[in-house]
């Protein structure tokens, strides 16, 4: 087991990256490179996602940055669990080539840039109410990882769906070359998504929060008989946990985001977030309805 090359700057990275090109190139051969952008404290989920990353490519890359921009006041930045020995270990075990885990000062040398990519309406819904310029703040790192990176295909996980919607978004309207592939959410046997954030729940804690997922499941199977009966089915569920605070709930169709009206039929997904004790949880499902 070769643990991967951790690399910290933007020259050093580029620099790797070309020799790997041009060694393929020697061959006659191409080398795809894939990103799997993390914050680190990587579980489960995160190893699905590199584990579908090396199926698309030859070189995977693995960043690991708590990027400040996306952070609001009162967040937890400070506090967002880093723990790089086990990452490493565990990316390790998955034959991850490199690992680019840069400092703040590296990505933004003068400070937050003013320089912002803007998530537009999309942006300042569901999360994005409650977290005010938190799209903004990822799109505009995934932006610049993507051109530091240059990858082929970018990978990213259906748990976070708004902002895997919003980063396709953004990639298709910039005329970004890069493909975004996204992974099916991973849970535990209990339903739960997997999050770095779980970790913050008591055992009491934990077993509330799979009201998520159990309203998540209600919704689907009520879907039949339209939007009205399935969101009653999902908040009926989180209603029976009194340890969950609901933040909101929402069926939004899946090429725009938007909640759908009562009367729509067809595909659509779920979105969820509440709060659980002082840690916020979020979860989605596809839903057919009518």
């Amino acid at each position: 087991m070769r643990m991967p090359e951790v690399i910290s700057t933007i020259a050093q990275l580029h620099d790797r990256l070309g020799q790997a090109r041009d060694r393929a190139a020697l061959t006659g051969g191409d080398t795809r490179i894939v990103l799997v952008p993390t914050m680190g404290a990587l579980h489960a989920g995160h190893l699905a996602l590199v584990r579908r990353a090396h199926a698309l490519g030859d070189i995977v890359v693995v960043s690991i940055f708590v990027n400040p921009l996306q952070f609001g006041a009162g967040e937890d930045l400070d506090s967002y669990p880093r723990t790089r020995d086990a990452d490493l270990a565990a990316l390790a075990i998955e034959n991850v080539a490199f690992v680019f885990a840069p400092s703040a000062r590296e990505m933004y040398p003068r400070g937050a840039s003013d320089t912002r990519v803007s998530a537009g309406t999309i942006g300042s819904l569901y999360e994005g109410a409650a977290r005010p310029g938190h799209f903004d703040g990822m799109l505009t790192v995934v932006a610049k990882l993507l051109n530091i990176v240059t990858p082929d295909a970018a990978v990213f996980g259906q748990k976070d769906g708004q902002q895997a919607f919003l980063v396709r978004r953004m990639v298709a309207d910039l005329d970004v070359r890069t493909v975004i592939e996204v992974v099916d959410t991973v849970r535990e046997p209990s339903g739960l998504a997997l999050s770095s954030r779980n970790r913050y729940l008591d055992e009491q804690q934990h077993t509330a929060a799979e009201a998520l997922f159990s309203a998540l499941t209600a919704a689907a199977r009520n879907a039949q008989a339209g939007p009205a009966a399935a969101l009653s089915a999902a908040r009926a569920r989180i209603a029976a946990q009194p340890l969950v605070k609901l933040d909101y709930l929402v069926i939004v169709h899946p090429q725009t985001l938007l909640a759908v009206h009562d009367d729509y039929r067809g595909p659509a997904r779920m979105l969820v977030a509440a709060w659980v004790g002082t840690t916020r949880l979020i979860d989605n499902a596809s839903l057919s309805l009518g």
